[in-house]
């Protein structure tokens, strides 16, 4: 969803951000819930990607998309053998209404813990428009673990598009493997970022740079994120067959992907540095 710039800007914005919901299909399209790994399971729209870890003390969800498809990820949770009311915690990738505006609605549906990155805390509790005014039971930091029956999950702090974007990172037993997944929160520079000048934001670009140092330094087999567009989920959902090998085993993928969006944010970064007037970004 598109960051909010300015507070002038806000109802532009959100309803930028709701006509965006209507038109891309692939947001609100329901999809099967299915297996990713190990106790690692898919259980969101076409797109919008929600992540369940079955735990014997119950499961952990990843993401919550908007109010609208809730009953579509309630769904994939039941068509999988597990029960929605057993969430016991929810994460969230970031603080845009594509990932989280259903935050609220899920735990008070659950009795869930939510627990949300520091910077982005005042985000999720905002009760403004297309927010979720869901209150945060954990505020997490940069390398935290959340644990759960034996899984562990870690928050990597990936700030730029939003400050507190967070990238999990869990070790998954996959019969005699362990695999590395790590599920990107977001490294896009969305249109209407501004990374030169940003008063609400003095540090987006030199964030962004973080990001991409830490992405860049992450081991990954399974390579999964907020949107399954990021890899290429509904094409490798395609070539899953029995006893195949498991097309989301891409680690050669994670780094062309996180190389060209690092390529990308550091075009856009200096089209913006050029117009300012400035080869450094001030004018």
């Amino acid at each position: 969803m598109l960051h909010l710039i300015g507070r002038g800007l806000f109802p532009f914005l959100a309803l930028t951000g709701a006509l965006l919901a209507q038109g891309n299909p692939e947001w609100h399209r329901p999809i099967p819930g299915f297996k990713i790994a190990g106790n690692l399971y898919y259980v969101g729209t076409a797109d919008l990607a929600v992540y369940l870890i079955n735990t014997p003390q119950g499961n952990i969800l990843i993401n919550s998309d908007f109010e609208q498809d809730v009953p579509l990820i309630r769904k994939s949770i039941e068509g999988l053998g597990f029960k929605y009311g057993d969430i016991r915690i929810i994460l969230i990738s970031h603080a845009h209404g594509d990932h989280d505006a259903a935050a609220g609605i899920i735990k008070r549906e659950t009795s869930a813990q939510l627990m949300v990155m520091a910077a982005d805390v005042s985000d999720v509790e905002s009760t403004a428009r297309g927010r979720p005014g869901a209150k945060v039971d954990r505020v997490l930091h940069d390398g935290d673990t959340v644990s759960l029956g034996g899984s562990t999950l870690t928050a990597r702090l990936t700030p730029g598009h939003t400050k507190g974007c967070t990238t999990w990172t869990m070790r998954v037993q996959d019969g005699s493997r362990t695999l590395n997944a790590v599920i990107i929160g977001s490294p896009n520079v969305n249109p209407g970022y501004i990374l030169v000048g940003n008063k609400n934001y003095p540090r987006i670009a030199e964030d962004y740079v973080k990001t991409f140092a830490v992405l860049k330094s992450l081991p990954c087999d399974l390579f999964l994120g907020a949107h399954g567009a990021y890899f290429g989920m509904l094409a490798k959902i395609e070539k899953m067959k029995p006893g195949g090998p498991n097309p989301f085993i891409d680690p050669d993928g994670y780094k062309a992907y996180v190389s060209e969006r690092d390529e990308t944010f550091r075009k856009e970064w200096e089209r913006q540095k050029q117009n300012s007037g400035s080869p450094d970004g001030r004018k």
